[in-house]
């Protein structure tokens, strides 16, 4: 099988799957080894997960720092040992206590929960703890404390209520920063209305400017006819250089370059050849373009 160079792949996540079980198919059909991704999904969502082929996995460590959109669905009357429902789930709430929680008192928490706030992740999440993962220490049943860290919710949309006897499911639309957990809002509003609360449904609907609307899906994929080129996701992503011949020459050898005509703006700009090809990142300080990382030539026939 011939294999597919470099680019960036957009993937529906379907349900059921870990997103090790994607790559790893993505690395069949590609026939390649290098394929990474961009921020991990649990088995239980679906949604958007971007892969990097080749040379391009390099541009994954910008990707996963964007910030994230997810629809979801909380249910309040339970907690649960993963916080989502995967878990092992509490004793229910009283009905009383359920009956007792209004539409205002919902909208409260979340609002609560809106703009910048100290967010404790799950304890089944992939955080480190002492160079071990947090839900393989939570799994061997260790006493897992993770320390609160700022993130931001920049909007946070109730989108439905639905009630039973015994629980009250609400519908959600999250934006937020990159290293959110959603099932962490899920906890955090059914605690603070005394019934518990977990995930029940998660979709992540976008990563920085890729939407899960131009993503393809897994069964019947063809790497090939999906792959996003280099330049195109460069220029999607970062401020914009076209190097003559010279200069891109240089550049590709890891020399120092003319710095006219780059954008004068901060952090990473995209390097490209009259020929549309990425050559790399570099940005500029102090009048001195330095590179911050370059992509070899292995691009050719997928743009």
């Amino acid at each position: 099988m011939a294999a597919t160079s470099s680019g960036l792949l957009l993937i529906d996540k379907p349900p059921a799957h870990t997103s090790h079980d994607v790559v790893a198919r993505t690395r069949r059909l590609a026939g390649t080894r290098k394929v990474g991704h961009a921020g991990t999904l649990d088995p239980m969502a679906t949604g958007l997960l971007i892969l990097g082929i080749g040379s391009s996995t390099r541009l994954l460590t910008y990707v996963v720092g964007c910030d994230k959109e997810y629809s979801a669905t909380i249910r309040l009357g339970q907690s649960s040992s993963t916080d989502d429902a995967e878990g092992e789930l509490s004793t229910p709430a009283e009905p009383a206590s359920i009956a007792a929680i209004d539409d205002g008192a919902i909208t409260r928490e979340i609002a609560a929960l809106t703009g910048e706030i100290e967010q404790i992740p799950s304890t089944v999440s992939a955080i480190k703890v002492d160079g071990k993962r947090a839900y393989a220490r939570a799994r061997a049943g260790e006493t897992v404390e993770l320390k609160s860290r700022t993130v931001t919710i920049s909007n946070f949309q109730l989108e439905g209520v639905h009630r039973s006897m015994g629980n009250i499911d609400i519908d959600v639309r999250v934006a937020c920063s990159s290293g959110t957990y959603i099932r962490a809002l899920a906890r955090d509003i059914g605690s603070s209305l005394g019934v518990g609360g977990h995930l029940t449904h998660l979709r992540r609907a976008r990563i920085g400017p890729f939407t899960v609307a131009d993503a393809s899906e897994l069964d019947g994929l063809v790497v090939a006819d999906s792959i996003i080129a280099p330049a195109h996701v460069a220029r999607t992503l970062f401020p914009v250089a076209i190097l003559d011949d010279e200069r891109a020459r240089a550049l590709g050898h890891g020399q120092r370059i003319d710095p006219r005509d780059l954008p004068l703006v901060d952090g990473p700009i995209a390097a490209l050849t009259e020929q549309d090809r990425l050559i790399g990142l570099v940005e500029l300080r102090d009048g001195v373009v330095r590179s911050l990382v370059n992509f070899p030539d292995d691009e050719h026939g997928i743009r």
